[in-house]
């Protein structure tokens, strides 16, 4: 099937090994709303939104933090998309998307390395497109 990622092959193995470390790691991340991180996603199934790289990470915008220990976040994309399951923005003059269909709860663990943080307006329109998807 053309187009079709499912037949890429993905390293679920790799994956699972870093997942496992992470799991058990204690490390403490400390994190605030708005901020843009390299967050460990993972190898995924299907339409998914993946990590790259060794350590399967991608930037992920902090949308809420429920507590020390998780949080929902909303993957970003350097490509241009559009339509109405993303929001294209700027910020410290790097282009991102988010990706809101692929909103998730995830636990700090994940988090890699802060990256910077997103303009109070960037963060509101996010809220605001999220709001009009449901």
């Amino acid at each position: 099937m053309e187009g079709n990622n499912f037949f890429i092959k993905k390293d679920f193995d790799a994956w699972n090994k870093l997942k496992k470390n992470l799991h058990y790691s204690e490390k403490k991340i400390y994190f605030k709303e708005k901020e843009i991180w390299w967050c460990s996603l993972g190898i995924n199934i299907g339409y998914e939104q993946d990590g790259k790289n060794n350590n399967f990470e991608r930037p992920i915008v902090v949308l809420r933090k429920f507590n020390n220990d998780l949080l929902w976040i909303i993957p970003l994309t350097t490509g241009n998309k559009s339509g109405k399951y993303y929001y294209s923005f700027e910020n410290n003059n790097k282009k991102y998307s988010a990706i809101l269909s692929q909103i998730r709860l995830i636990s700090t663990k994940r988090l890699v390395r802060k990256m910077r943080k997103m303009s109070d307006e960037n963060y509101i329109s996010i809220k605001k497109s999220l709001i009009r998807l449901a």
